[in-house]
């Protein structure tokens, strides 16, 4: 059994989901900015918990509240969803590539 980012277990390996994916970036980019989950949450009009929740992916999140955290993030939406796609590539690549070897070494 392999482990999701959340700490959660997934029966097959694989890449996170994209709530996961979406979340890390989120607070990645929060974080390089030194900013609090309670500044965002303030700036995005959205509850701290609800924030926390979306950060750590066991939350999905609406685009008006994706938009919403994003201006308080000061960053576009296209650029959250950019980092987002090419942080579920990564992930997906490393998920191939552990399969691969599971594969073959088993």
């Amino acid at each position: 059994m392999d482990m999701r980012n959340d700490g959660s277990a997934r029966a097959h390996p694989g890449p996170s989901l994209l709530r996961v994916t979406l979340g890390a970036v989120l607070r990645a980019a929060r974080a390089e900015q030194h900013k609090t989950l309670r500044e965002v949450s303030q700036g995005a009009n959205v509850s701290l918990g609800y924030l926390s929740e979306i950060e750590r992916g066991s939350k999905e999140v609406s685009s008006e509240m994706l938009a919403s955290i994003c201006g308080a993030l000061e960053m576009p939406l296209w650029q959250i969803l950019a980092m987002t796609t090419r942080a579920a590539a990564a992930d997906y690549e490393s998920s191939v590539t552990a399969l691969a070897d599971q594969t073959a070494g088993g």
